[in-house]
């Protein structure tokens, strides 16, 4: 079955993880992705490991567990967009694709001959992404930026870990490059927009996605509650600043998290727990009781979640309705039941001659299920291919370009 993007071509000349999660994702929903990378090195994830992917005999492969989370579905040419004669390719695939897809600094597409005031005289239709650290303009637009420092500049580090007066406080990064991934959806998100804009109009247009507007619209309702209050947000560790108990709690042999959002689902949770008179006491009757008296609730039930485990206490909990849940490592994720019904582990055939694991694209689509069965791809494995097929070049021309280290 045809995906639902069947027919659409994506030039992604990205690297890293924003722009690859954005063209993974549009490979996913049955695009053909093509991956422009550098001659020899390719995108700089394929090294960031160990660990790297194993081959058939359980030889390390050159390709990263970290460039195999963001590039399937793909084929993958390499080309030097330096050389005039890289440039010409890219001129030429970019009249024969729907979306392109980058995320070189400011400027340097432009200088090639490559930016979209270029190309778009090439292509009119073509709709053309960049993402960048700060967008195009501004007095940051030239600077380099990485996940790590935008979830600083964004404000997300200073509401993400531990209260400053407890043990362990001050600011914490997100485990994952949330900058990245949310960058990637928003511009998977700009771009089928533009696509819906290019049947009613045939015109293409310019996206422009910066990973700092991103994250500071994604700190949501912490930012809403600053411009609301004019209070400076706090970390709150596990807590959360809207709802009270919202917690990891310790139990007799590990952690859990219960959330009780409303007034029902914590007294629900006094019931289950023989402490119903908690439930009564004004200062704990109402939510926004709970978050005043927060400090005097939490010490309350830091004294009965031990009596249990935490199976006894999950067990009960989500009898009643009460939302909670383990806090899982990544071998318990896998293991988890809802996982494993959910199909979310997907295994492909690697090139290497060995088996690549991928997790599932969570997208759900009743009539275009979306298919994982092309593996990231090997450095430059389709380029002769794609050059053939869509440049009509022959093998006396591609052999020329190999030679001058174009291809």
């Amino acid at each position: 079955m045809s995906g639902a993007l069947s027919g659409i071509r994506v030039l992604d000349l990205s690297r890293v993880l924003a722009g690859p999660w954005a063209g993974q994702t549009l490979a996913d929903l049955g695009a053909e992705v093509i991956k422009v990378e550098r001659p020899g090195a390719g995108d700089d994830t394929r090294s960031w490991g160990p660990p790297f992917l194993k081959d058939a005999q359980g030889n390390d492969t050159p390709d990263a567990a970290y460039y195999l989370c963001a590039n399937r579905g793909k084929k993958s040419i390499t080309l030097d967009l330096s050389r005039p004669e890289g440039q010409d390719i890219v001129r030429g695939l970019a009249q024969k694709s729907d979306i392109l897809l980058e995320n070189y600094k400011v400027g340097t597409l432009e200088r090639y001959g490559l930016g979209y005031d270029d190309l778009r005289k090439l292509n009119p239709g073509l709709i053309y992404c960049s993402i960048t650290g700060f967008g195009q303009s501004g007095p940051y637009s030239e600077h380099a930026a990485y996940d790590f420092m935008i979830q600083g500049l964004s404000g997300l580090m200073s509401i993400t870990g531990e209260r400053d007066d407890l043990p362990g406080g001050g600011p914490q990064k997100v485990g994952v490059a949330v900058a990245d991934l949310m960058t990637a959806m928003y511009a998977c998100t700009g771009i089928l927009a533009a696509l819906h804009h290019r049947t009613q109009t045939g015109a293409g247009q310019y996206v422009d996605m910066a990973l700092l507007d991103v994250q500071v619209a994604a700190t949501a309702n912490v930012n809403m509650n600053y411009l609301v209050s004019g209070e400076v947000p706090q970390r709150w560790g596990n807590a959360h600043p809207n709802m009270v108990p919202c917690k990891a709690f310790r139990c007799a042999d590990g952690y859990l998290i219960m959330v009780a959002g409303n007034d029902g689902q914590f007294a629900k949770f006094c019931e289950i727990a023989g402490c119903v008179e908690l439930a009564r006491d004004e200062r704990f009757a109402t939510s926004p009781e709970r978050i005043r008296n927060r400090d005097q609730l939490n010490a309350i039930l830091d004294t009965i979640f031990p009596a249990r485990t935490c199976e006894q206490w999950i067990g009960a909990l989500s009898a009643a309705g009460v939302p909670c849940g383990p806090i899982n490592d990544m071998a318990q994720v896998f293991a988890d039941p809802q996982v494993q019904h959910r199909e979310l582990l997907v295994e492909a055939s690697h090139p290497s001659g060995g088996t690549v694991r991928m997790v599932r694209n969570p997208i759900r689509l009743s009539d275009t299920p979306l298919e994982h069965r092309a593996p990231p791809p090997l450095l430059g494995q389709h380029t002769r291919d794609v050059l053939r097929e869509l440049l009509e070049f022959d093998d006396a021309r591609s052999n020329a370009l190999a030679q001058a280290g174009i291809i």
